[in-house]
């Protein structure tokens, strides 16, 4: 019922690593958002719920999807935080959804996963992680693969650069698939920005090709959804980022070039965050499993 399949799909080259400043964090950034980034009406299929969560310490979004429609109302989490973990469970159960996946878009620096302390509590959840992140999972996705909850499933695009493990995760393409689609890019691209490529192997080059190559491709209203943002933005779409966005509109030597000469500063949390999350933010702890799976 629950399954990745994998699709082996033709996609083009992909690529690169590059990041929005952290300079200052407005004062939104200390509230917590339970938001829905996207009206409601905004999608014609009713199956999905949709939820985008925020942990302020790190302005990361972490999103909730399920399909209410199906019996088991199946649900999976993008980019979850240990510092929210029960935060985001808490509301997995008061929703009435069986949480089924914890997946990272890729391996995070400025965080700890909370992938693995959800496993803890919830132990019947899977994680998910990109292949070349080369970090534990319980599964490992590559681009093409389909991740299905329910029946819907969301389709794994490579968009590395900002690391040569970074994936995007968007909604599926049919008729009883949630539209306009959704794009959940990581750090690939950020609402009118992009992630650093100076680190964790990063790649200019590349991560303007994978943006290019396996987002810009997708249909212009595709919602974007980034795992971060430090000005206050919640969601854009392909065709805003395409026309707007100051880093990935212009050509390649350009967009190098800023890369290059962002001098930003070395992330306070890497020299945590990446060792955890190397192994599913797995740590030390003595938890009491709940039941986040029933109704």
């Amino acid at each position: 019922m629950f399954r990745i399949n994998k699709l082996r799909l033709p996609l083009s080259n992909l690529s690169s690593f590059s990041s929005q400043s952290q300079k200052s964090r407005p004062s939104y950034c200390t509230m917590m958002n339970y938001t829905m980034a996207a009206s409601s009406q905004a999608f014609n299929n009713r199956k999905l719920l949709f939820r985008q969560l925020f942990e302020k310490d790190s302005s990361t979004y972490t999103y909730l999807l399920a399909d209410v429609a199906h019996p088991d109302k199946p649900a999976l989490l993008i980019d979850p935080v240990d510092k929210t973990v029960d935060r985001d469970l808490s509301l997995v159960k008061e929703l009435g959804l069986k949480l089924v996946y914890a997946i990272n878009t890729h391996v995070h620096a400025d965080h700890v996963t909370g992938t693995g302390l959800i496993k803890t509590k919830v132990p019947s959840v899977k994680s998910i992680i990109a292949k070349a992140g080369k970090s534990k999972a319980d599964l490992h996705v590559e681009a093409g693969d389909q991740i299905h909850f329910g029946d819907l499933f969301l389709e794994v695009r490579a968009t590395p650069g900002h690391t040569p493990g970074c994936v995007t995760y968007v909604t599926g393409d049919g008729p009883d698939q949630p539209q306009p689609r959704m794009a959940f890019t990581g750090d690939a691209l950020l609402i009118r920005g992009c992630g650093r490529t100076d680190f964790q192997g990063g790649s200019a080059h590349q991560l303007y090709q994978s943006v290019h190559s396996q987002i810009f491709s997708l249909p212009k209203e595709t919602f974007i959804y980034p795992a971060h943002d430090y000005r206050g933005f919640t969601v854009s779409t392909v065709g805003e980022e395409m026309q707007y966005n100051p880093r990935l509109t212009k050509d390649e030597e350009t967009f190098k070039s800023i890369m290059e000469n962002l001098n930003l500063p070395y992330p306070k949390m890497i020299d945590i965050a990446v060792p955890l999350n190397l192994v599913c933010g797995l740590q030390d702890l003595s938890v009491t499993p709940v039941d986040a799976s029933s109704n």
